[in-house]
């Protein structure tokens, strides 16, 4: 077993077999054990999707299966596995647009080094990924193991918040005589305390209140009918939800058969239809999950639902619907056989969970059982009743952690279908862009990076005191489905939260390359000053990443000079530090933005190696005041006494320019010298004074 998972399981797409075989050589002999498959067409990748693989090395062209398109391919199988692009020469823009539409890395063809170290950086970074997907697994078996324990342990068991209970298990429910546990939700437990004891049982939770560890307590307790027990309750720290809370448990002195008649056996059995029931097929649900995640063993999951179930239940009512039910089971069955796990999901749902098959492998064996639902004549109380199906079909992958994520997928695809009798298979790529339609901002962001659909545009920062390079800083913009603009503020602070800001800045960082390349080819003399967020301040692999960007488009790095602002330096002191001083080894240069808003901004600067300080544009309001006008002044001169080149933006209007060249400001940026524009246009030589 430990040999297998040392070997490499690589899928190469190169027309050439001695190309192919000289590539294999090459792992072989820098010490990889490995099984290649050469693909051959479409076809034999799909096929070869059946199975779990490693890396997928692409040739930069093939004649039998275009490299985008496999591409595609892996996205729609939900299959997890790092593509890597060989380009020709060192194509800088050819890297750049392979890692635009997903791969991972674009690796110049005679490099062979250089892809074995690619190839070894994203291996490693499968493994973690598979990893941290066994583990969230492996996390909610042991939560819903923890869970089931509680449930069904002999001791009573409540957990208490403030006072209050938030959970009680049945054994504490039984004690205290009451018929449901959501009688105690929100009780009081002292109101479960004899009235005798209730004033030792405040001294002694204001006395545990402030310890750590087990205590004990000797108290009567008082059950639902008013009958009364001593009981030795144990107190306990703990978490419940992840909400700090008292663990209570009362030790419970029963016999064995008292133990299994209250730890009986619940049925996995749909009562109406025979077929597994919600509870159970739920767990067969995390199972295959977790089989996926662990094994590579893909299985597909399709949400049958009878269409216009409501008004058809009006007809027959609910005996003969309940018939219904029964007879529709049935002729799964039948259709089915052992293929599929099937169960009652909701009063007018299915579901069939079919192993080892994926979306496509199962499509023909649905649209089947579609025929034979139409076309199937249901004798039910003495009269003829016909219905249909709607199908939404989700496949089970290596990334499908959370099955809860499979369901809601199946769900979704059936209510896209309007008019019934009709299956769909869930596409990424749709969903995406559907969820964006609705407005989520997540969605329109993935959207983005996926199409590459953002837009960057560039505003100059004019120095006034003869700077000939042509400076300007990057502007993300985004239009949402319907082509209006979605506030910047807005969809990065939902890139932040879905942890997708370091991809964001990482397009950023890609695409300006891209463009500052073409303009410098013009002859200009271009520099770019490009945002980061906080996301960027903490990735430990930019550097490494933006060197070798930099090198591929062949740029100087004092061309870039990477911005973040004074909230997040303050935020992220010591990644901040870290990041400004390997900027600087790099040659790039730094700024720091909205600079004079924090107590002591000062202090900040002292840790970091910044080139540029952009100052806070509330500085600049009321700048007709005289004290507006020396506070600015002052801040300046402690800049330049750092030999920092200082940077305004926010001039919108021409009154303030000679207030600003008079304290000697460096550069003015603003809406009056020109607005953020989609070229980098701007005739510099008429905007010096």
């Amino acid at each position: 077993m430990s040999n297998e998972k040392k070997s490499i399981r690589l899928l190469i797409l190169e027309d050439s077999q001695n190309e192919a075989e000289r590539l294999i050589s090459l792992f072989r002999n820098a010490g990889h054990a490995t099984r290649v498959h050469r693909l051959t067409s479409g076809d034999d990748l799909a096929d070869a999707l059946q199975q779990s693989w490693d890396l997928l090395i692409a040739a930069p062209h093939s004649e039998n299966l275009d490299p985008g398109e496999a591409l595609s391919a892996i996205r729609r199988q939900g299959k997890d596995i790092p593509f890597l692009q060989r380009v020709a020469d060192t194509d800088s823009e050819a890297i750049t647009e392979a890692m635009l539409l997903g791969a991972q890395d674009g690796v110049p063809q005679g490099d062979d080094e250089r892809l074995l170290l690619v190839a070894g950086r994203e291996l490693k970074n499968l493994e973690e990924r598979r990893a941290r997907r066994a583990a969230e697994v492996a996390l909610r078996e042991a939560e819903k193991r923890c869970q089931l324990l509680l449930d069904s342990s002999v001791d009573a068991i409540t957990y208490v918040h403030e006072g209050m209970h938030i959970y009680a298990n049945r054994a504490y429910v039984e004690l205290f005589g009451y018929p449901d546990a959501d009688d105690l939700a929100g009780m009081p437990m002292i109101d479960l305390i004899h009235s005798g004891d209730q004033a030792a049982f405040k001294d002694f939770l204001k006395t545990y209140q402030s310890s750590e560890g087990h205590a004990d307590l000797q108290c009567t307790g008082v059950r639902d009918d008013g009958s009364q027990f001593r009981a030795r309750m144990t107190f306990s720290p703990a978490t419940y939800d992840g909400e700090p809370c008292t663990q209570v448990v009362i030790r419970a002195e029963t016999g064995n058969a008292e133990l299994e008649e209250k730890l009986r056996e619940i049925s996995s059995q749909d009562l109406v239809t025979g077929l597994f029931n919600r509870v159970h097929f739920l767990e067969l649900l995390d199972q295959a999950c977790e089989r996926a995640v662990k094994d590579g063993n893909a299985a597909t999951l399709a949400l049958l639902r009878i269409d216009r179930y409501a008004a058809l239940l009006s007809e027959i009512g609910l005996a003969d619907g309940d018939l219904l039910l029964a007879d529709c089971a049935n002729l799964l069955r039948q259709h089915f056989g052992d293929r599929a796990q099937l169960a009652r999901l909701a009063d007018d749902s299915f579901a069939a969970l079919l192993p080892t098959l994926t979306p496509q492998q199962s499509e023909e064996a649905l649209h089947g059982l579609l025929k034979k639902i139409e076309g199937h004549l249901f004798d039910i109380g003495g009269r003829t009743t016909q219905i249909t199906l709607s199908i939404g079909v989700a496949g089970i992958s290596e990334q499908s952690a959370k099955s809860q994520q499979v369901i809601e997928r199946v769900h979704r695809c059936v209510e896209q279908l309007s008019n019934g009798n009709a299956l769909k298979l869930y596409d990424p790529a749709e969903e995406l862009a559907a969820a964006a339609s609705r407005g989520s901002l997540v969605a329109m962001v993935q959207q983005a990076l996926d199409n590459n659909s953002f837009q960057l545009l560039f505003q100059p920062i004019i120095s006034l005191h003869g700077d000939e390079r042509e400076n300007y800083e990057v502007l993300l913009r985004l239009n949402n489905p319907q082509g209006e603009p979605v506030a910047p503020a807005e969809f990065l602070a939902a890139a932040q939260q879905a942890g997708l800001a370091e991809k964001v800045d990482r397009w950023v960082l890609l695409n300006s390359i891209r463009q500052l390349g073409e303009q410098r080819a013009k002859g200009g003399n271009t520099r770019l000053f490009i945002p980061l967020g906080a996301a960027s301040l903490q990735d430990p692999v930019l550097l490494p990443w933006l060197s070798a960007a930099l090198k591929a488009a062949r740029l100087p790095a004092d061309a870039l000079v990477l911005q973040f602002c004074e909230p997040d330096a303050v935020a992220y002191l010591k990644q901040a530090k870290a990041l400004s001083q390997g900027l600087a080894e790099l040659h790039c240069k730094v700024a720091l933005s909205q600079f004079g808003g924090a107590l002591n901004p000062f202090n900040t600067l002292r840790h970091l190696h910044v080139d540029f300080v952009k100052i806070d544009g509330s500085l600049i309001d009321n700048l007709a005041e005289a004290e507006r006008q020396e506070q600015l002044k002052s801040l300046v001169g402690g800049l330049h006494a750092q030999a920092k080149l200082t940077i305004v933006p926010g001039v919108d209007n021409p009154s303030v320019l000679t207030t600003l060249w008079q304290t000697g400001v460096n550069y003015v940026q603003g809406l009056y010298l020109q607005g953020p524009s989609p070229r980098m246009d701007y005739e510099f030589s008429s905007g010096e004074e």
